[in-house]
């Protein structure tokens, strides 16, 4: 499972990030804005070459040691990002493709909610406990 979710909007500041070993929360939030510069080189790539525009899961971004950052992006621009721990093997990748499905149609809750202002920060209860489910369960 995930050890951190974020949701980036389309000019590059975090939505919504959630880690869980909050310890190393100040690493996430660098993981995930490093990744972004892989995120935007995909994008351009599939721009480019003009592949299939409904394809939103961009894949791998990068392998760390410790850790293996994925993305997928809106067609509205927004990108998520969940970080999985490496030792996890068993995770495939139809499994993180589920989880943005996920989080992705609990984002456009959230987007539907008309007292929810586009680019805020997202506090929605609903939203929280989804990727709650998603999160490694530490004891």
């Amino acid at each position: 499972m995930a050890v951190c979710i974020a949701v980036i909007a389309k000019e590059n500041y975090p939505l919504y990030i959630r880690s869980v070993p909050t310890q190393n929360e100040l690493k996430f939030h660098y993981t995930v804005h490093t990744s972004l510069d892989v995120v935007e080189e995909k994008i351009s790539a599939v721009g480019k070459a003009m592949a299939d525009q409904r394809e939103l899961y961009l894949g791998l971004l990068y392998p760390t040691e410790d850790y293996k950052v994925y993305g997928y992006v809106t067609n509205s621009k927004v990108k998520f990002v969940i970080v999985v721990d490496s030792s996890n093997a068993s995770l495939r990748d139809n499994e993180i493709r589920s989880m943005f499905r996920k989080l992705h149609n609990s984002f456009t809750d959230v987007m539907c909610n008309p007292f929810y202002n586009p680019g805020d920060t997202i506090r929605s209860k609903a939203f929280d406990g989804m990727v709650s489910t998603m999160m490694v369960q530490t004891s």
